[in-house]
């Protein structure tokens, strides 16, 4: 299976490892890793999250408050929507559609 990003989810991914990177040198690639390591579960559990509104499902960060908001977009592609910070208006993914 093969996963893609939305231009405003691969922004908002940048955006938050400059600035982890600015807190702590090395946080922002320790983040990266995060989620390089969610991605890699939900391509190989695509269904195992929750519909947050059908057919969209959010994956969760294990270490930083953040979820990867996605939806199969074919039986082999994952549409990554949003890279979500879980402190933000809980429908604000929806302006990256």
């Amino acid at each position: 299976m093969n996963f893609r990003f939305l231009s405003p989810a691969l922004f908002e991914l940048t955006e938050a490892a400059e600035y982890y990177e600015t807190q702590v040198c090395g946080l922002g690639s320790d983040f990266l890793e995060e989620i390089d390591a969610a991605i890699e579960r939900l391509l190989n559990f695509p269904k195992a999250w929750s519909m947050i509104s059908p057919p969209f499902r959010a994956c969760s960060l294990h270490r930083f408050p953040y979820s990867i908001i996605y939806k199969e977009e074919s039986l082999d592609e994952i549409l990554i929507l949003s890279v979500f910070h879980q402190h933000r208006d809980p429908m604000s993914w929806q302006r990256n559609l």
